[in-house]
């Protein structure tokens, strides 16, 4: 599967190798990530034909009446926010076992529809890829001195002095790897932001499993969230903060995952067999630092004077980044603290195989 000129302004993402993978073995390619981190214009540089699914009463009706509709194209055809349209999955993986044919379709979705657990799966016909906010090397304010597969090929590290200096590094934090707010300014930045988070809260944790929201209760959350980015906060914790009950922050936080809003990196294990006594609990994080600033509604200014909290801001980032390098090898990040008080904010572990 070869790969189009890219579009004029288009920056190339880390993500397509791993798309154009999925089109060479799979049926079809979903594209998950976060709502304007850049999915739709990564998989139209694959695309020959398309359909936006905006769940439309128009739409339903006609896919209800024509299921088969929305899939006549030119392969690969990109059917965008394909959640929003029930029944696209089925549709999708029929047409994937009756063909045989690779590189049939691609899908992007900002969200993990609510049926996700019992309707029919993929296994086989379909090749999931993340997508995140653009990393540092993407956007190019990396000099892309540190190679991760230099270092696992026990290469020497070298890198020289950095060329960002404190100031450019917090605004690259506020304003995030959003590629739509590359040129924005800090306070425009913000505002996009802090009204994304307000959508995100008043609709879309709403839609993603069908059950209705307290849109403040929320908010308050993803405040709580960005109070304690970077740390292992217990669903307790979060609860005490945000001032809302325990099984709610559950749910709440069920929801920002599965529209990728919040992650978790897990603890890492040394060994099967190792009786070092270690923590446990995942370490939270957002899947763009931007998005616990505007959380808070914070500026540049005053991470500036507020190093402690900005460190953990630039742990998330980096975090944002590593997970990104660290699929396109295969491997996993998680992090480690043991109950001596060692701890370590990142480990990137490739598979045992090495492949």
């Amino acid at each position: 599967m070869s790969i189009v000129l890219p579009t004029p302004g288009y920056l190339p993402r880390i993500a397509e190798a791993d798309i154009a993978r999925g089109l060479q073995t799979m049926g079809a390619v979903v594209v998950e990530g976060p709502r304007a981190c850049g999915k739709t214009w990564s998989a139209r540089q694959f695309a020959a034909s398309e359909v936006m699914l905006d769940g439309s009463d128009e739409q339903q009706l006609t896919f209800a009446l024509n299921p088969e509709s929305i899939l006549q194209g030119e392969p690969p055809r990109l059917l965008d926010e394909w959640h929003m349209v029930p029944g696209t999955w089925n549709a999708v993986r029929r047409v994937c076992d009756s063909q045989s044919t690779k590189g049939l379709f691609l899908l992007t979705g900002s969200a993990v529809p609510p049926d996700e657990i019992t309707r029919h799966s993929g296994a086989g016909r379909v090749r999931r890829v993340q997508m995140k906010p653009l990393t540092f090397s993407e956007s190019s304010r990396s000099t892309n001195e540190v190679s991760l597969e230099a270092l696992f090929k026990g290469e020497a590290v070298t890198a020289g002095k950095p060329q960002t200096d404190f100031r450019e590094l917090v605004d690259s934090a506020v304003i995030g790897g959003w590629p739509s707010l590359l040129d924005a300014s800090v306070e425009d930045a913000q505002d996009y932001l802090i009204s994304y988070l307000d959508e995100i809260a008043r609709t879309d944790v709403a839609l993603v499993d069908s059950v209705q929201r307290d849109p403040i209760g929320v908010s308050r959350l993803l405040r709580s969230l960005a109070r304690n980015v970077a740390s292992e906060a217990g669903h307790l914790t979060l609860a005490k903060d945000a001032q809302l009950n325990r099984e709610t922050v559950k749910a709440y936080l069920r929801a920002l995952e599965r529209l990728f809003i919040v992650e978790n990196i897990p603890a890492w294990q040394p060994t099967l067999m190792s009786h070092v006594p270690m923590r446990q609990a995942p370490k939270r994080y957002f899947v763009d630092p931007s998005l616990a600033t505007a959380a808070l509604e914070t500026s540049s200014s005053r991470l500036m004077s507020d190093t402690n909290y900005f460190g953990l801001l630039f742990e998330n980032l980096v975090v944002r980044d590593l997970s990104v390098y660290a699929t396109m090898h295969r491997c996993a990040v998680h992090h480690y603290r043991d109950k001596g008080g060692l701890e370590v904010d990142a480990i990137v572990e490739k598979r045992a195989d090495g492949s």
